[in-house]
């Protein structure tokens, strides 16, 4: 009886321990498999590589089924393929229903393609670098134009559309001075000594101008014979007129050339330089500018109140400069100038508020350093009437107009702003003098 109880002991002892022995045996292979290190793999779009495994196959599955896909071949290889970039996840489970290998796919674009491509397109740009982070495409380097950027960028959009990381930076000068001059040409003198002007845009940008009486000549007065001739053989800058009474003359468009024609009129009062402002921005960068004021204007508003609003008046310019290379600027300008016209204003509860007469213009182009483009044709036009009459006589209805007499001038002049764009560059401090530099003291 004992030793069948013993016997039944025995037994029960063996099915616990066996019970324990499996239960034990299952947290240990999940933290075997929790500490197993996740392979990573990298494909390109458009491209498959082939995963042998160590155990036989059941099944793969793929997290995101957008980015890669996977396919079993045979019991021991998996074909997969990436199809978009981004980053995802394999699984692989045994034929016993267990997890045995798992890998993070990253699906990246082709580079060795796009840098091939970029370097045909652009042979010039020889610091380009071309480089893939995770799903994204990274330029690094530096450009010789922005707009040489600019196109790069469009090309590597058409590889991974909204996931492009642009580190690229422009080379050279970055900072741009801008030298302005706004003048106001009397047209009705200038007609009446006979001025005609006319520009030229051929191979080189000419200015062109037939003058048929006197006019100060910023040329020594050995010089004028030889300008006096038509249009074309005459050499690229100057004029000098001395008591001739009939002169053609030219130059090409130079920031001196431009000032000399202007300092040239303004010495018979047939200019008015109204501003010479001078203005630095960074590329793509507005800096603006303003010579005037600001006057009040007061605007009604509900319940009888007056509010005041300050409208601004006078010469105003507006620039924004982008490096296209090292030699290539393009510049929008936009100047206006204004004034006050109280002749034509309006009275309101009392306040007598002045109209603006306003002349602006817009424009875009494309300069390299230290060339000139003028802006002409603002137009303004005034009609005076000088009335001159005798005492109490000329104020007689009807019979007054036999004492008195009416003379109308007619004033037309126009606005020319000339505009110079220039790097700026740094300085290093051996190029920076003072005053005091070289100085001695005596003893």
């Amino acid at each position: 009886m004992g030793g069948v109880r013993n016997q039944q002991v025995s037994w029960w002892k063996l099915i616990f321990w066996g019970a324990f022995a499996v239960i034990s045996a299952q947290p240990c292979s999940a933290a075997e498999w929790e500490t197993r290190p996740v392979e990573r793999v990298s494909v390109t779009i458009g491209k498959s590589m082939l995963i042998e495994t160590s155990a036989s196959l059941a099944r793969v599955s793929v997290a995101d089924p957008r980015v890669a896909d996977a396919l079993v071949l045979s019991p021991r290889q998996v074909y997969l393929m990436g199809k978009t970039a981004g980053v995802t996840n394999l699984t692989l489970w045994n034929t016993t229903g267990e997890v045995f290998a798992a890998y993070d796919v990253v699906v990246s674009p082709d580079v060795s393609r796009l840098q091939e491509h970029l370097h045909a397109l652009f042979p010039d740009e020889k610091a380009l670098r071309v480089m893939t982070t995770q799903e994204h495409i990274a330029l690094s380097g530096t450009m010789t134009s922005s707009a040489a950027l600019t196109q790069v960028l469009a090309v590597t959009e058409t590889y991974a559309p909204g996931k492009v990381l642009n580190l690229l930076q422009v080379g050279g000068s970055h900072q741009v001075m801008l030298e302005v001059r706004v003048a106001e040409m009397d047209r009705t003198m200038l007609r009446r000594i006979g001025v005609n002007l006319s520009y030229v845009n051929g191979s080189g940008s000419q200015f062109g101008a037939s003058v048929l009486k006197r006019l100060a000549s910023p040329l020594p007065s050995g010089d004028a014979s030889s300008v006096l001739s038509p249009l074309g053989a005459v050499p690229p800058f100057g004029f000098g007129l001395g008591q001739a009474v009939n002169a053609l003359f030219r130059f090409q468009s130079g920031s001196a050339n431009w000032t000399g024609f202007i300092d040239a009129l303004k010495e018979d009062n047939l200019v008015k330089v109204l501003a010479e402002p001078t203005l630095i921005a960074l590329s793509g960068q507005d800096a603006q500018f303003l010579a005037g004021g600001e006057f009040p204007i007061p605007v009604p508003q509900a319940f009888g109140v007056t509010t005041i609003q300050f409208q601004k008046f006078g010469i105003q310019l507006n620039f924004r400069p982008v490096v296209l290379s090292a030699r290539q600027i393009a510049v929008t300008v936009t100047p206006e100038v204004s004034e006050l016209d109280f002749a034509n204003g309006l009275s309101i509860q009392g306040f007598v508020v002045p109209a603006i007469t306003t002349r602006r213009a817009s424009t875009m182009v494309e300069l390299e350093d230290g060339q000139s483009f003028a802006i002409a044709g603002l137009l303004r036009e005034s009609v005076r009437e000088t009335v001159s009459k005798y005492p109490v006589l000329g104020d007689i209805p009807i019979l007054g107009a036999l004492f008195r007499s009416a003379q109308y001038q007619k004033n037309e002049t126009e606005l020319v702003i000339i505009v110079t764009p220039h790097f700026v560059r740094s300085m290093t401090d051996a190029q920076i003098t003072l005053p005091t530099d070289g100085y001695l003291d005596p003893d």
